[in-house]
């Protein structure tokens, strides 16, 4: 989502002085009602909003970030705060007649989110488990419109209901809930369909929960049954297979408060009567807890559906009397009462967006995210998706496993259920299916998806997996994976510089500027690193550069003259090192090294990266996580040292305004300035002299001043 530019942000009129009036208390930093000072996390956070370092945020501003995220000014879990700042814009607006939005002053913006602090923090944070939801939704919109090319399959045809004429049977939906509850939708997301074996591992839950394990497994075994999932078979115990297939869950709603039924029976004097109302007691309970899983949207029963599936339950009544036959049912089932249940079960309707927070629930180990209730316990959800896993997806639930890797259950509407643990749920819905009774258009999105992402069970296995990780934002594992290695070749960590090669690392990774770790090693005298190096490329283990060139031109061989490192500089001659050509001279006494910077923390590499790709989204996250803007990497280069060589003008705007020293000096005594010049940034060169920037030869040279450690 593109930032809006000064001009087309809405200006902030004096909403601070004006509520602060109507309300009587003071707009100091101080909440008066409470008598409380604001602490420091607070002032990180209304720092990332704050763009324009009036002492004022917008409301607009704050649900930009949301919606960025993953996260609707609408949750559930916001409204509060939400609720606080909709007074605040009521009781401004009210006191004056100007249109444009009006400014949030700090105490108010504090004393409202304070009711939702944690999750606005996280958000603002980037801490939430897909940190850059926005591109992550981008790539799933991609692996979408791929998927939805594909018009192969056809609907189930022997339950009537299912049997959808054209152009129906051509929609295709898809839905995604982060265990944080970020969301988003794509496609016919919106569109009810009927659950059908979608409801099983709901059902297999419901009977744990009121049973426990021992007693469930004692009536469903939980192996794959190497058959169909309809087929008249039982296992050596005479049970189901597992509770996947119809057998197991017939079996599996016999359980559902069969006790309670049992009880019932028994207060009336005749043993025999039926307890009354008791079938529509147990599906209200079924419906509940589906309403739960969905974070208390309810969903919609097809009594269309229902009686279709009825209609057409030869095998399944068939399979009924074969377990009654083997004496498979507790005590006191009675036949047509269950498979009226599994009926019903099967005719629960929800949409994608629903049933991806029923996956997104099983992730999070049974806790609804936005309604933060628990569901099932986590044993349950460990069972469940155990099973899910190796029987899920009918016949194919074993090359599934194999190729995607992820536990899942379809169903023959066209929906598939897929749970990425600790991570996301997923739903997709098209009616085409293949001959196992599989969505096509689900099992590809599957297949795209996990080669897209490292989310097969065995992806980080090695650590050498090439896919992308959306628990990292790409900004940071890039920033990660190259200051990791320069980092320990300056200080001289061989152990692991040895430890990186073995995961696969490029000893040629570069950074922004183009600093290679070498680089790093011939400027801090680090010659048992450079003979490292040197012996990788002569035992043609790794092809290194050893005349790899910065982004002035400079080699490691250019370092280690610069430094004056002469073991080092006979070192790289022998191997054939060679100079290169600097753009900028470098006088005695002025280049001010690294002494002092935070150049072990991720967090500025990140933040100088963000600063080189003009990426304010994340400069905001790290100074909502309370990485100082003013400071620099190992080469003493700034975040605004980058975006004056990028010419990124928005961001250099930014860190003007956020009072920024604008001539700070780098390893070589250059200001930003210098970079602009150097690479032709007319617009920010003008930019920075209007703010009192100069050129390294008239700045006054100055060491740079010991910064706090900012932990990674």
């Amino acid at each position: 989502m593109s930032r809006k530019t000064a001009a087309d942000r809405p200006s902030k009129t004096n909403g601070r002085k004006n509520f602060a009036s109507l309300v009587g208390r003071k707009a100091d930093g101080i909440d008066v009602e409470t008598d409380q000072a604001l602490d420091g996390r607070e002032e990180m956070l209304f720092r990332a909003l704050d763009l324009d370092n009036d002492h004022q945020v917008l409301r607009s501003d704050l649900e930009q970030v949301l919606r960025q995220v993953g996260l609707s000014a609408d949750d559930p879990r916001l409204q509060e705060s939400m609720a606080a700042l909709d007074a605040h814009h009521r009781a401004a607006t009210a006191a004056r007649e100007e249109e444009p939005e009006p400014g949030i002053p700090k105490d108010e913006f504090f004393r409202a989110i304070r009711h939702n602090i944690l999750l606005i923090e996280r958000a603002l944070q980037g801490n939430l488990v897909i940190p850059d939801f926005d591109a992550f939704a981008r790539e799933i919109d991609a692996l979408f419109q791929e998927t939805r090319k594909n018009r192969s399959g056809e609907p189930a045809d022997y339950i009537p209901q299912l049997n959808l004429p054209e152009p129906a049977v051509d929609q295709f939906g898809l839905a995604v809930c982060s265990i944080d509850g970020q969301r988003h939708a794509a496609g016919d997301a919106e569109v009810f369909f009927p659950v059908e074996s979608v409801c099983k591992p709901v059902s297999y839950c419901l009977a744990l929960e009121e049973h426990g394990a021992e007693t469930v497994h004692s009536f469903i075994g939980h192996e794959p049954s190497g058959g169909s999932f309809n087929e008249l078979v039982l296992d050596k115990q005479n049970r189901p297979h597992n509770p996947m297939i119809n057998a197991g869950a017939i079996m599996s709603c016999a359980l559902i408060k069969h006790k309670e039924k049992r009880d019932k029976k028994m207060r009336y004097a005749f043993g025999d009567l039926e307890a009354r109302g008791w079938s529509g007691a147990r599906f209200d309970h079924v419906m509940e807890t589906w309403q739960a899983l969905c974070g208390g949207e309810k969903p919609r029963f097809s009594t269309p559906v229902y009686l279709s599936e009825r209609a057409t339950a030869d095998r399944n009544f068939a399979l009924g009397y074969y377990m009654r036959e083997k004496n498979a049912f507790p005590a006191g089932a009675e036949l047509e009462d269950v498979l009226d249940f599994y009926f019903q079960c099967c005719s629960i309707e929800l949409n994608c967006q629903m049933m991806s927070l029923v996956a997104a629930t099983l992730a999070n180990g049974g806790i609804c995210p936005v309604s933060g209730q628990r569901v099932f316990q986590p044993t349950t959800v460990q069972s469940c998706l155990s099973l899910m896993s190796s029987c899920g997806m009918y016949d194919f639930s074993g090359e599934f496993a194999f190729t995607i890797g992820l536990p899942a259950k379809s169903g023959v509407s066209g929906a598939i259920m897929i749970v990425v643990p600790n991570v996301l749920g997923i739903c997709t819905w098209s009616p085409r299916l293949d001959e196992i009774g599989n969505s096509v258009r689900g099992l590809e999105f599957c297949r795209r998806l996990v080669e897209t992402f490292n989310f097969h069970n065995y992806d980080n296995l090695t650590g050498l997996s090439e896919k992308k990780d959306p628990r990292v934002s790409q900004i940071q594992r890039q920033a990660v994976k190259v200051n990791e290695l320069i980092w320990a070749s300056s200080k001289g960590d061989l152990s692991a510089m040895r430890d990186q090669l073995l995961h696969g690392a490029d000893l040629n990774s570069a950074d922004y500027d183009l600093r290679t770790p070498l680089h790093l090693a011939a400027a801090e005298n680090q010659p048992e690193v450079v003979k490292f190096f040197i012996e990788q490329q002569a035992a043609g283990l790794q092809s290194i550069d050893l005349n790899p060139r910065d982004r002035w031109g400079g080699t490691p061989l250019d370092d280690a003259h610069l430094h004056g490192n002469a073991e080092i500089i006979a070192l790289l001659e022998r191997a054939g090192g060679q100079r290169g050509k600097l753009g900028t001279a470098v006088s005695p006494g002025v280049c001010t090294g690294t002494n002092g910077l935070q150049a072990d923390s991720h967090k500025i590499a990140e933040l100088v990266l963000a600063a080189s790709t003009g990426d304010l989204v994340t400069i905001r996250r790290l100074v909502a996580q309370g990485v100082p803007l003013d400071t620099a990497d190992y080469d003493a280069r700034t975040p605004l040292h980058l975006a004056a060589a990028e010419g990124h003008a928005e961001i250099v705007q930014y860190f003007v305004t956020q009072k920024l020293d604008v001539n700070p000096r780098d390893r070589w005594g250059n200001t930003p300035l210098d970079d602009a010049l150097r690479h032709d940034r007319a617009a920010v060169a003008d930019l920075l002299r209007r703010h009192g920037g100069r050129d390294g030869k008239t700045a006054a040279p100055k060491r740079p001043e010991k910064r706090q450690r900012v932990s990674a």
